[in-house]
């Protein structure tokens, strides 16, 4: 069975119940293989990314296995807008956020609703030197675990959104996306648009930022914010010390 999320931006969690930790978020538009299924709750895994979580199986709308392999082979075209909405034929709005998916409006048999989108669109591959552009759009968002949206998100959510919406791929967890790309060996050596890399005393990667010019780094901690980068790691000037330790930086592209 396959899928594809017709609301705005709904929660992707652990387990199937409504009180587990939310992992991610699936935004309007994204599509999925049903991997499993309860009475109520639906096991998922994004297309996009290979993420897997449950989702209610009343928040989403099915599409036959031809129509998820059509929209997987179609290229992205995402909202670039802050907010936009979808109008239906009844007159029907759905918000939806920055990055939600609109490939799906070109293809009848999955837009049995008629939607229809006059904002502003982004596709295809932007040069390197965008994604900072992008990433001020996403500027003192409220930090949100699994979050994905300006309205809340996480820091590898938001490392993956700005570059999703420039045209490259990141996998979804701070972890996964220290496996991509090529290892700096120095802050020098990076440039804006690269990712750096935090760990936690086990070694564990738990963080990410994109850096910036001139040794600042843009994050998702406690909402979307700069701050200083240096050997050390990430120097919050509010408190007055490191907040991150660095472990490692990648050129993604």
């Amino acid at each position: 069975m396959f899928g594809i999320c017709n609301l705005a931006i709904i929660p992707l969690r652990f387990e199937p119940n409504d009180r587990s930790e939310i992992v991610s978020q699936v935004l309007f538009g994204e599509h999925f293989e049903v991997i499993e299924q309860l009475k109520q709750w639906s096991k998922v895994k994004l297309h996009y990314d290979d993420y897997e979580g449950w989702i209610d199986s009343k928040q989403f709308q099915p599409i036959s296995e031809s129509d998820y392999s059509q929209l997987s082979q179609d290229a992205i075209i995402l909202n670039s807008d802050l907010i936009e909405y979808i109008t239906a034929s009844n007159n029907l709005l759905i918000p939806i956020p920055l990055g939600a998916e609109l490939s799906f409006l070109n293809h009848s048999t999955v837009n049995i609703n008629n939607y229809d989108f006059e904002g502003m669109k982004i596709s295809g591959i932007k040069p390197k030197s965008n994604l900072i552009n992008t990433a001020f759009m996403y500027l003192n968002a409220p930090y949100l675990w699994g979050g994905k949206t300006p309205f809340g998100i996480d820091c590898s959510g938001f490392t993956q959104m700005v570059y999703k919406l420039n045209g490259y791929k990141l996998l979804r967890d701070a972890s996964q996306q220290s496996a991509q790309g090529e290892a700096l060996s120095f802050i020098e050596e990076s440039e804006p648009g690269d990712l750096a890399f935090f760990d936690n005393e086990e070694g564990k990667i738990i963080h990410v930022g994109i850096i910036m010019e001139d040794n600042y780094i843009i994050h998702a901690s406690g909402k979307v914010r700069i701050d200083r980068l240096d050997h050390l790691g990430i120097y919050n000037a509010e408190v007055n010390r490191h907040t991150h330790k660095l472990r490692v930086i990648k050129k993604i592209i």
